[in-house]
C-alpha cells in the first residue's frame, strides 16, 4: 500500500493511521514516491491520468523522511520507494540515508530508484538533465562500495570519495535490495545486470510480462540468476463506480476490476503489488475502506 505523502492526507496522523491500519490488515509493504518540483507549466508530460500531474503532487514530502516515521509506528512491514529520484543528491549522502533508515527500521528497506521524467526537477537541484544513466551507473558503483566490507574509496567521471572507513553498516547483509525503475530497453538491462529487481507501472499483463521475460534473458545473459530477481508493480487505480470494458483496465475500473487485476498478476508471475489509493479522491477514511476492501477482497480469491 503506498502512504499518504501526496496531498491533503500527507501529514502526520495520515501516514500513523495508514500505517499501523495498512500492518494490521495484513498489508507486507509500504511505499512512498518522490516530487521535489511542481511546475506551473511542466515541460513534460505526466505519466499518466492523461499527461496531467494530479493537483495532489502540489503538496509533497519527502519521501524518506516518511518512511522513517512509518518505521517508528509498524514493526513488521517492509518499507520502500517506487520510485526515489537517485540523482538529486551526491550518492555518498544517499548512501548514508539509506544506511541509516534500514538499521532504524531493523532491516525493513527495499531501495526503489529511478531517473524521474521532469527536467524541471533536475534544474531545480542543479543536476544535468543529459547524462542521467550514466550519473545512475556511477552512483550504484557508490552504493555498492558503500556497503561493502572493508575501506570505502571511488574515482569516476562525476564522483570522489577520498578512502575513508564507514562505521555505519545496514542492517541488511550485505545490503539492502535495490529495485529500479525502467521502461526503455536499455533501462531494462541495467535492471538486469544491475539491480536486485523491477519497478514497473501497471499495464495490460501480456505486455507486462513480455517485458519482464526479456530482462529476464538479459539477466541470463549477463551470468545472473532472473529467478533471484523480484518486481514490485505499482498500480494508480483510477475507480469508476460502473464495471468498464476489460481492455480499460488497469487504466480505470471498479475496486472488483482492481481485485481481479491483482489475482491475475499473481498468477503470472509478479511478485509484489501496491495499490496507491491516494490516486483518487477520497477522505482519509474512505482510503483506508479501500485498502480493507481491496485485500479482503484479493484475500477471497
Amino acid at each position: 500500500m503506498a502512504l499518504p505523502t501526496f496531498g491533503p492526507h500527507a501529514t502526520a496522523e495520515g501516514i500513523a493511521h495508514v500505517s499501523r491500519t495498512a500492518e494490521l490488515s495484513g498489508y507486507d509493504s509500504l511505499w512512498t514516491g518522490d516530487r521535489i518540483l511542481t511546475p506551473s507549466v511542466p515541460s513534460a508530460r505526466y505519466p499518466g491520468a492523461g499527461g496531467v500531474m494530479p493537483r495532489s503532487h502540489e503538496n509533497h514530502m519527502d519521501p524518506l523522511t516518511a518512511l522513517s516515521f512509518a518505521a517508528a509506528h509498524t514493526g513488521r512491514v517492509r518499507l520502500g520507494t517506487s520510485t526515489l529520484n537517485g540523482l538529486w543528491q551526491p550518492p555518498l549522502v544517499l548512501a548514508r540515508t539509506l544506511t541509516t533508515l534500514d538499521v532504524l527500521s531493523r532491516g525493513r528497506l527495499d531501495v526503489g530508484l529511478g531517473l524521474g521524467w521532469m527536467p524541471e526537477e533536475y534544474a531545480a537541484v542543479g543536476v544535468p538533465w543529459d547524462g542521467r544513466g550514466a550519473r545512475l551507473e556511477e552512483s550504484l558503483d557508490v552504493l555498492e562500495k558503500y556497503w561493502a566490507d572493508g575501506v570505502l574509496a571511488h574515482e569516476g567521471p562525476l564522483f570522489t570519495v577520498p578512502e575513508a572507513v564507514t562505521g555505519l553498516r545496514p542492517h541488511q547483509r550485505p545490503a539492502p535490495p535495490v529495485l529500479l525503475a525502467a521502461f526503455t530497453p536499455r533501462g531494462m538491462r541495467r535492471v538486469a545486470r544491475r539491480a536486485d529487481g523491477w519497478l514497473p507501472t501497471a499495464m495490460r499483463l501480456p505486455r507486462l510480462m513480455a517485458m519482464w521475460t526479456s530482462i529476464a534473458e538479459e539477466a541470463t545473459a549477463a551470468g545472473r540468476d532472473p529467478g533471484a530477481l523480484r518486481m514490485v508493480l505499482r498500480v494508480n487505480p483510477e475507480l469508476t463506480d460502473a464495471k468498464v470494458d476489460p481492455e480499460q483496465v488497469p487504466g480505470s475500473g471498479t475496486l472488483d476490476q482492481y481485485i481481479d487485476y491483482a489475482r491475475q498478476a499473481a498468477g503470472t508471475g509478479v511478485h509484489e503489488l501496491f495499490m496507491d489509493f491516494g490516486q483518487s479522491p477520497t477522505t482519509l477514511d474512505e482510503r483506508i475502506d479501500l485498502a480493507g476492501r481491496f485485500i479482503d477482497g484479493v484475500r477471497a480469491g
